[in-house]
């Protein structure tokens, strides 16, 4: 039997070594996390959950989407964003929000770089956004269409990218 999600769980040491970092804070929605655990699963990156999540990681559906994955995903939960930031080296950091000034595809990333999610629901703390502005990316999207882009399809658009700035390491 496969150990389960939680069981799993590992820490940001002993992760340093991934391409990239992928922190979704609070996600609300398990099928999203789970597309997000497969995207890592095949590229090599890194998964942090920061908490409070909206389901158990063992949870049915977050496993369905993910299931024949998690073996393969590196994951690291922390407790809270404050958790997260006291650990994640800011100058690494990469967030991401529809609003923000700087196109995701001009960023200049680096391996080991984080890019940083919010919650379906809310996005990041616009006190984190205004605390690190230059630090800011969106993807672009017509006007006045929609509020944002399902948040696993803009953990996919961004994490090729900067997997592409970076010549897909380890990858095929």
């Amino acid at each position: 039997m496969t150990a389960q999600p939680r069981e799993r769980t590992t820490t940001w040491e002993s992760v340093a070594d991934a391409p990239l970092h992928i922190a979704l804070v609070e996600p609300a929605i398990p099928p999203n996390t789970g597309n997000v655990s497969r995207l890592c699963a095949a590229t090599g990156c890194a998964l942090h959950l920061v908490e409070p999540l909206g389901f158990s990681i063992d949870d049915r559906a977050l496993k369905r989407a993910g299931l024949d994955y998690w073996e393969h995903v590196r994951l690291v939960l922390h407790p809270s964003l404050d958790a997260f930031l006291a650990a994640a080296p800011r100058d690494r950091l990469w967030l991401f929000a529809p609003r923000a000034a700087q196109r995701y595809d001009r960023a200049t990333y680096r391996r080991g770089d984080v890019l940083v999610f919010g919650t379906e629901v809310a996005g990041l703390p616009a006190s984190l956004l205004q605390a690190l502005p230059e630090r800011t990316l969106r993807i672009p999207m017509r006007e006045h269409s929609v509020r944002s882009i399902n948040l696993s399809t803009s953990v996919g658009i961004a994490t090729f990218e900067a997997l592409r700035a970076l010549d897909f390491p380890g990858l095929t």
